[in-house]
């Protein structure tokens, strides 16, 4: 093998590439030692999430003889890293404009001071979601249970670190925070969406829920759910509309189903069937289902079809 490698023909490939670097392209490398390590992002976000359920995820590293104690170097080393890493992310603010090393050393401590004040607030928040999932999982035997195993929490609390450092105006890290969660469980939220206490998912695999949605309190929604853009056309130019639906307070909405565009309104104590696909509002106290179909199977040559069972003395609104 050895003597068919020729030194000279694998410098100029090398170098053929470099050379490409230095182009005009977007993925062309620029100050590569200066931009937020997603590496590091993700070790954050398991630092933070000790911090979120103290004695429940810890740092192996540490031996552990007073609790307090390894908490508080916890959470010391936690806002060293965001520090570090908010920091690099406003170099590519632009709403901030051009910033000299110390305006962004000063803004990234402000911002992380703000942050951290807000984490008894957040835990405020991610009580109210596990005690949803126990109430509403018959499945769940316990909170530790929840806590230890369940994606849907999981993806709620990352969403719930990556909110609050949305609405401080950190760039990027936030969308590294909710996409290592969408890596991990197959839950999609975006940081900007609004979300209000006791939110419950249930199994939570391929369910997505945009930049703009507005979800109210005591929502429960299962997998596959989309809450989304009715279109995204526009591309940039949609930039900041309300895009994706409102759900509001004690909606249930079940497996697959579709909900589109800013101006759908779901409201209060309605039902979404699953399967169901909405573009339009939905008044509140509303049951929604789709029509069933009739399913044909064959047994010994004979061809049979189910008609649609009764949905019972329930309102459905069709869609």
């Amino acid at each position: 093998m050895s003597n068919i490698i020729k030194e000279e023909e694998i410098d100029r490939i090398v170098n053929t590439i470099i050379a490409d670097f230095d182009g005009e392209k977007n993925i062309d490398a620029k100050n590569i030692f200066n931009k937020p390590d997603k590496a590091e992002v993700i070790e954050l976000v398991d630092n933070l999430i000790r911090v979120i359920y103290p004695g429940y995820f810890r740092d192996k590293s540490y031996k552990i003889y007073n609790p307090k104690n390894t908490f508080a170097v916890n959470i010391e080393d936690a806002f060293y890293h965001l520090n570090k890493q908010v920091t690099l992310a406003l170099d590519f603010c632009t709403k901030r404009g051009t910033m000299t090393e110390e305006d962004r050393e000063i803004e990234s401590y402000r911002i992380c001071k703000i942050f951290f004040e807000k984490i008894p607030t957040i835990r405020e928040y991610i009580e109210t979601d596990l005690k949803a999932a126990y109430d509403g999982d018959p499945a769940a035997g316990c909170f530790d249970e929840i806590i230890l195993a369940y994606p849907g929490l999981r993806a709620i609390t990352v969403y719930r670190i990556a909110h609050e450092l949305y609405k401080l105006m950190v760039p990027v890290l936030p969308r590294l925070m909710t996409e290592y969660a969408h890596s991990e469980t197959g839950i999609d939220i975006h940081p900007g969406a609004e979300i209000g206490k006791f939110f419950f998912i249930d199994h939570g695999t391929g369910i997505v829920i945009g930049e703009t949605s507005i979800i109210g309190t005591n929502v429960k929604i299962y997998q596959g759910v989309t809450i989304g853009a009715l279109s995204t056309r526009g591309g940039q130019k949609l930039s900041g509309k309300k895009r994706h639906p409102t759900i509001c307070d004690n909606v249930t909405i079940y497996a697959n189903a579709s909900i589109l565009g800013g101006d759908t309104v779901i409201g209060e104590n309605t039902v979404i069937g699953g399967n169901a696909f909405i573009t339009t509002s939905i008044d509140a106290n509303t049951r929604v289902s789709m029509k069933n179909l009739e399913m044909e199977y064959k047994t010994n040559g004979a061809t049979h079809i189910t008609k649609e069972v009764s949905q019972g003395d329930a309102w459905y609104y069709m869609i």
